[in-house]
């Protein structure tokens, strides 16, 4: 039995081997469209309904906890299935088979968008940026219907998308986000809950302080490091680490704090950055892996496959070091009524941020005339009321855009 501070067993890692956890992970990377809520979906018909790796209960308090966690709750599940399944080969596997699809999908479109001489000329192209018009929106209005459904938060939501709006910055976004909490934690008062299960997964306290304490330690070296170095790779991890060390709230809100990050800079056009954020709708997987895009389209190197690769990689370590580093601690933080009274204005706050990111750049860049507000439209009708499928939507703006330029 092991004593408090030792490392525990990541789950039973004889009950399963990490080429079956890829195996199945692969398959759901290439057919998991619909984005982060759908993806979570498919998991509980996988892993609970179909190979019973863990129970339904198990399930929700392992969901409750990715979604308490910064970063892409679905990539974050799927790391802790398989985690469980076949240890810490078995969380990399899940990841690998989940992430890999996509991320090469939108390698290879970002080579088809430089092959095309840039994003900027084509109507195509910015029917992509249309489609992220619409996209956003839809994803703005669940998020609302959710997370702000009294006039408590919805007022936080609004203040905080003032703030952004008048302070562009990636750390007023920060900003944003932890006085989201303190206000929840003083004004959104809820009683701790009370039904909930044991996580299937065993880490140690020893451990997981030490891999939250490299996660804090990278968090706030990194900045520190990359000011002062000229190497470009360094700024880039920098960068990336932070943006997935920092976003709440799901895939969608990963949107203004990588375009702070890498527009401002000049590291990547406002065309390229949008039209890429478009594409990224139309691939199954996490939307996280707009990161491999971006990393190839880098205007100066790394780029390409290596800028791709170095990208991906820096933006979900803070995932694999979170999520491992606090599954020994959430037991206790997730009863305690002040953390999820925190959580309340948090989400409140994610939801400013994405409205004030559907403004600029998202709806600044994409509408530009009547036509693309038409085109907008139709595609939010699509995505909202006909409950098309993103990639289709998505395929149908970039005709759309095209025929729109054409006119």
């Amino acid at each position: 039995m092991n004593r408090p501070g030792d490392s525990a067993p990541q789950g039973d890692a004889s009950s399963g081997s990490w080429p079956e956890v890829l195996a199945v992970f692969l398959r759901l990377g290439l057919t998991s469209f619909g984005g982060p809520i759908a993806h979570l979906g498919y998991f509980r018909e996988e892993f609970v309904a179909k190979r019973r790796w863990l129970d339904d209960r198990a399930y929700a308090d392992l969901v409750a906890l990715c979604q308490f966690l910064p970063g892409p709750a679905s990539s974050q599940v799927g790391i802790a299935i398989g985690l469980s399944r076949a240890g810490y080969a078995g969380a990399l596997a899940a990841w690998t088979g989940f992430t890999l699809p996509s991320a090469v999908i939108l390698v290879v479109f970002a080579y088809g968008v430089d092959a095309l001489g840039g994003a900027g000329g084509t109507g195509w192209l910015h029917g992509l940026k249309v489609a992220a018009v619409a996209v956003v929106a839809q994803a703005l209005w669940g998020m609302m219907r959710s997370l702000t459904p009294d006039r408590e938060r919805a007022t936080i939501a609004v203040s905080a998308a003032g703030l952004v709006l008048a302070l562009p910055s990636a750390w007023s976004q920060v900003g944003v986000i932890a006085l989201g909490g303190i206000v929840g934690a003083v004004f959104l008062r809820v009683a701790a809950p009370t039904d909930h299960v044991s996580l299937p997964l065993k880490v140690g306290r020893r451990t997981g302080a030490t891999l939250l304490a490299i996660f804090f330690i990278l968090l706030a070296g990194l900045p520190l490091f990359a000011s002062g170095s000229a190497s470009q790779g360094l700024k880039l991890v920098d960068a990336f680490y932070r943006t997935g060390s920092l976003v709440f709230g799901g895939g969608h809100v990963v949107l203004p704090l990588l375009k702070e990050a890498v527009v401002p800079t000049g590291w990547v056009g406002e065309d390229a950055f949008l039209a890429g954020y478009g594409a990224a709708q139309a691939v199954p997987g996490p939307l996280f892996t707009f990161a491999a895009y971006l990393g190839a389209v880098m205007k100066a190197p790394p780029n390409g496959a290596a800028g791709a690769a170095l990208c991906l990689v820096a933006v979900f370590l803070p995932s694999f070091l979170l999520v491992i580093g606090a599954l020994p601690f959430w037991e206790e933080l997730r009863n305690r009524a002040s953390t999820q009274s925190a959580l309340r204005g948090i989400n409140a706050a994610v939801v400013g941020l994405l409205l004030a990111a559907l403004y600029d750049p998202v709806w600044t860049a994409g509408i530009t005339k009547p036509g693309d507000f038409a085109l907008g439209v139709a595609a939010f009708l699509l995505l909202a009321m006909w409950k098309t499928p993103p990639w289709l939507v998505v395929v149908l703006c970039a005709f759309g855009g095209a025929f729109v330029a054409a006119f």
